[in-house]
């Protein structure tokens, strides 16, 4: 009977650190910030979707050159995240805690289609391998037509890969998952 309990709970303790939540907001960000550094964009037999098949991030893969660059700036403040550096679709997204308390954790991504969406931490969809933010539905573009990435996460995958998705949205709807996974340099 003893065994048996042990293992009710050994399974039961397992599935809640699978399907656990990031407690706080202040937890997201301060997992953001942990991923300062270069990454650079992990071998191609590794890749899913489209994203790295053409266009700059294609030219990046098999080489040495930083794809994505995370730097924490602002005494602390604030997490600087550089896709693609230096290329023609090098795109920027600004993290930050909302409010001294740390009420959420806001980002505002500056893209390469010309427009900034700003999004807000989503706690209930973070856990101790991912991070997520989700399209702030109190702002003029995610609310809009226009095309917009709507939703950002990061998530570590196996053998420390970095898997970040930004989710593209236009009238109203999905449109494609643009998927990239990195490794530190």
């Amino acid at each position: 009977m003893a065994m048996r309990t042990g293992l009710v709970l050994a399974a039961a303790l397992m599935m809640s650190v699978n399907t656990a939540s990031a407690s706080s907001p202040k937890e997201i960000y301060d997992w953001t910030a942990k991923l300062q550094g270069d990454w650079k964009l992990a071998p191609a037999d590794m890749q899913v979707g489209g994203a790295t098949k053409k266009g700059p991030a294609a030219k990046m893969l098999g080489t040495d050159q930083t794809a994505m660059k995370f730097h924490v700036t602002g005494r602390g403040s604030a997490v600087q995240e550089i896709l693609l550096p230096g290329t023609k679709k090098e795109m920027m997204t600004m993290y930050h805690c909302y409010d001294k308390t740390c009420s959420w954790v806001k980002a505002t991504h500056y893209c390469a289609k010309k427009n900034q969406p700003e999004f807000k931490s989503n706690v209930k969809s973070s856990s101790a391998q991912k991070i997520a933010f989700d399209c702030d539905m109190n702002t003029e573009l995610c609310n809009s037509d226009d095309g917009h990435v709507h939703g950002i996460e990061h998530e570590f995958l196996e053998n420390d890969v970095l898997q970040t998705t930004y989710t593209i949205w236009e009238n109203g709807f999905e449109q494609k998952k643009s998927i990239y996974r990195f490794v530190k340099k």
